[in-house]
């Protein structure tokens, strides 16, 4: 212990006895001079006006100033550092049995707690909502990820006013609030600059924000924001990794706020990219992490190893029981061949390299809070992953994962062109199933699946040096995300609001883990004894140590295939958790009453908390309409450059008809740039001059190019230049009968210049769901990366004048004979026709 703690240990102590919210009234020093300070009652945010204590007279020399009180948290109150990765098992890390090394966890870990029952949603948006808000996913809009949205309450991705989160309680408080990296909480039609921004960080009270919307990110050339504005730090500078540059920012911010203000509380919220997909970890890291030659041995073996490390961890019971290899859905090592080895062991020393590199950068911030001497005072929450390792890389693993979402799987012998360049700008990767399963040991089932602890099951570490004195221990209490913000709450001595912004509030519906600090509660019965589950159909229930889960009707990486109507009616299985921590063991049929009552309180539970109704579809749903800013509109103008419009604010062309016009003045010396473009790299198009000539792109998923171009330059002056595409396929409108033959058609393409067809051509496919999810759409110039580095590098800028862009869209409709036909399909099982 440092010189001069025992001071500081008797403050924190006091601080956690205190009680009594007439004492959280009271003024700090003299009442009305600016030093005065108070710490609120809490139960209503922002307080009152606070009465004028001072006198007013006709003259300022007759009269009495009286500043408000400043607002300040209560005396001793611990800055909070909240970290949780991304896409993250409980396998992976080091700290949890892992072969990955993650040393900055572990110290978490050895100066603090491990706790080995605590879970998550399965999936990004929901549980970074449940862990903001203290509420259930589907209490605060997000029963699934924001690009899924439907129109119900629980589904709509929007957080209700009367749901305020753990940034915008402390902030009213007197905290400084901030929020590091991922923002998967906006919804994916409210991303443009053109807001609205409640619904960003710095509109739920966070002070700060500094990261990308969306759920993942280049972490090469991220779609990077500073509170709500576009940045691009990484232009010009090779080598550039948001990773790194994330750390370096909030070092900067804590150093900032300990400058201007060394005894201010902060709330640190960092969530960087790592390990969602594209997995861009730095060439030095993928070294390091190759030179251990840590998976030589596959994924069977990887199980076998990773399990007996969480026996020796004593992170998993010592009666815990592996459970079995899937070999009906996926295939031994020793079965693959050498090229199918050669490549999955690349993927999984990437994977890795990107694990180290986050857990190291993390370790950075850690210790500037050290650095500070603030350590003793700061709790440190540390959560491994915001559900199970991602089995969105399909069984071969891809070298683009804008691919897989399009349903586009790459053969091995493709995927091994890109062997060298792995985890570079030049891919956006992810890795094979066998990984994600293995990195979920001793579970089963990955990320998506909520009712298998494959899926929701995260290690964490919780750190509080002036606080926990268990160093080391572990923690087995079955807890939830849910439990985050009131145990944040507790620690803070920060009491809940009963009102925000003249808003009655909803309670927040988990509880607080922070009894578990105390070493006498070691072994304590968990306080939190019910917690639903469920994600696109698949659902559980757990209750007092048994777990009804519904058998796993799809395989998370079969995004396109068909789906169950009839979610509601998936067959439970039933496990003992008592006595079977891995739900190795399915005993239904042994207890008939016990999956009779769990059932009965899964639905008791959904009705309550907004999970009704139950949806199974999965990528389909990406393409729902909704409330964006092209909703109703057919026809869009752009009169003048402009850049950063998100997917979500952006129209939408895939499965239609469209035709784009471009109205330009051309310099003196031809022209060159880009008039408009969505996508980027890894899927996307562009209409553009490329010395003088005109060219329109389709980048179909960095697997293949399309393109039209003018043989001839084009002279200076007025023209218009027109991109038309007529589509072949019914449409949208098929998905709507569970048929997915309307989509992913191909079409005729016709360029012309001034009325005259300069280039005409077949398209065969199209994309059918999505282009690169964190570009943008960009007019007069390209922003991130291009469609065609062959052809051009951003920003690309047209160099003349563009007086009017039109995009027109016209959509197929059905007519009664198509409809007959895809319902008569429907009913023999078919998709497509």
């Amino acid at each position: 212990m440092k010189p001069g703690c025992g001071g500081f240990l008797a403050t924190i102590v006091l601080f956690i006895l205190a009680t009594g919210p007439a004492a959280g009234q009271q003024i700090n020093g003299t009442p009305g001079s600016p030093a005065a300070t108070m710490t609120l009652k809490g139960d209503q945010v922002p307080p009152p006006p606070f009465k004028f204590g001072g006198k007013i007279e006709r003259n300022a020399a007759q009269s009495t100033p009286y500043w408000p009180p400043r607002v300040v948290p209560p005396k001793g109150a611990p800055n909070v550092l909240l970290i949780m990765t991304d896409d993250s098992g409980f396998g992976v890390p080091s700290a949890f049995g892992g072969v990955i090394p993650t040393p900055s966890l572990e110290r978490i870990a050895q100066n603090g707690l491990r706790y080995t029952n605590f879970n998550s949603t399965a999936l990004c948006s929901p549980t970074r909502a449940a862990l903001i808000t203290g509420r259930n996913h589907h209490s605060v809009g997000f029963g699934v990820v924001s690009e899924q949205a439907t129109g119900y309450p629980g589904y709509d991705s929007v957080i209700p006013d009367s749901k305020a989160t753990i940034g915008r309680i402390l902030k009213e408080n007197g905290y400084r609030t901030s929020w590091f990296g991922k923002d998967h909480n906006t919804p994916a039609y409210q991303a443009s600059q053109d807001g609205p921004f409640d619904q960003w960080p710095i509109g739920m009270g966070f002070d700060y924000f500094y990261g990308f919307l969306g759920g993942d990110s280049n972490q090469w050339a991220p779609n990077l924001f500073r509170n709500t504005t576009q940045i691009y730090p990484f232009m010009g500078k090779p080598g550039w990794n948001l990773t790194t540059a994330m750390a370096d920012d909030a070092i900067a911010y804590l150093n900032r706020v300990n400058a201007l203000a060394p005894e201010q509380p902060f709330l640190l919220y960092y969530a960087p990219g790592g390990t969602h997909a594209p997995h861009h970890p730095t060439p030095e890291w993928v070294k390091k992490i190759g030179d251990l030659h840590l998976f030589d041995q596959g994924w069977n073996a990887l199980r076998e190893q990773i399990y007996a490390n969480q026996k020796k961890l004593g992170v998993i019971p010592q009666n815990a029981k592996l459970t079995p290899w899937p070999h009906d859905l996926l295939k031994n090592w020793d079965e693959l061949s050498a090229d199918e080895k050669k490549l999955f062991i690349r993927q999984a020393e990437v994977f890795a390299a990107y694990v180290a590199y986050t857990d190291h950068e993390i370790g950075r911030v850690i210790q500037a809070v050290e650095d500070m001497g603030k350590l003793d005072n700061t709790l440190i929450i540390y959560i491994n992953g915001d559900n199970g390792t991602s089995a969105e890389g399909q069984l071969n693993g891809t070298p683009n994962e804008v691919a897989m979402f399009n349903g586009v799987q790459v053969p091995v012998a493709d995927q091994l062109k890109f062997y060298d360049a792995w985890g570079t700008e030049s891919t956006y990767p992810h890795m094979s199933v066998g990984w994600a399963w293995a990195f979920d040991t001793p579970f089963s089932w990955t990320k998506q699946i909520a009712s298998h602890f494959g899926g929701v099951r995260q290690g964490m570490a919780i750190s509080w040096p002036a606080v926990i004195t268990d160093k080391g221990g572990v923690r087995n209490q079955f807890h939830h995300m849910i439990d985050i913000a009131p145990t944040i709450l507790e620690a803070t001595h920060v009491p809940e609001p009963k009102v925000v912004d003249g808003v009655k509030q909803s309670p927040m519906e988990g509880v607080s883990l922070m009894y578990t600090f105390d070493a006498k509660n070691a072994d304590a019965p968990s306080r939190h004894k019910t917690q639903y589950f469920e994600m696109m159909g698949d659902h559980a229930l757990y209750h007092d140590g048994w777990i009804a889960s519904t058998k796993v009707m799809r395989a998370p990486w079969d995004v396109m295939g068909k789906v169950s109507q009839d979610p509601a009616g998936f067959p439970f299985e039933l496990y003992d958790l008592r006595n079977d921590w891995t739900q190795s063991e399915n005993v239904a049929d042994k207890h008939p009453e016990k999956v009779k009552e769990l059932e009965k309180i899964f639905w008791q539970e959904a009705k309550k908390y907004q999970v009704l109704p139950l949806d199974a579809s999965v990528a389909t749903r990406l393409v729902t309409p909704r409330p964006s800013l092209t909703a109703g509109r057919n026809v869009f103008v752009w009169t003048q450059p402009l850049t950063g419009t998100p997917n979500g604010s952006a129209p939408f062309i895939l499965d239609a008809s469209y035709n784009f016009r471009a109205d330009v003045d051309i310099p003196q010396g031809g022209g060159d740039g880009m008039l408009i473009t969505q996508g980027g790299r890894f899927g996307g198009y562009g209409f553009y001059l490329r010395q003088g000539r005109p060219v329109f792109t389709w980048n179909l998923v960095d697997l293949k190019r399309q393109r039209w171009e003018g043989l001839d330059q084009i002279p200076p002056g007025k023209h218009t230049l027109e991109f038309d595409f007529r589509y072949d396929g019914l449409g949208l409108a098929t998905l709507a009968f569970d048929n997915l033959s309307g989509i992913g058609r191909g079409g005729t393409g016709v360029l012309k210049v001034d009325g005259k067809v300069v280039a005409e051509q077949k398209m065969e496919r199209t994309l059918p769901l999505i282009l690169q999810w964190d570009e943008s759409l960009d007019v007069g110039s390209d922003t991130l990366t291009g469609v065609d580095d062959a052809d051009y590098q951003p920003p690309f800028a047209f160099n003349g004048t563009i007086d009017r862009i039109t995009l027109t869209v016209d959509r197929p409709k059905l007519t009664p004979e198509d409809e007959k036909r895809l319902r008569e399909a429907a009913a023999g099982g078919k998709t497509s026709e």
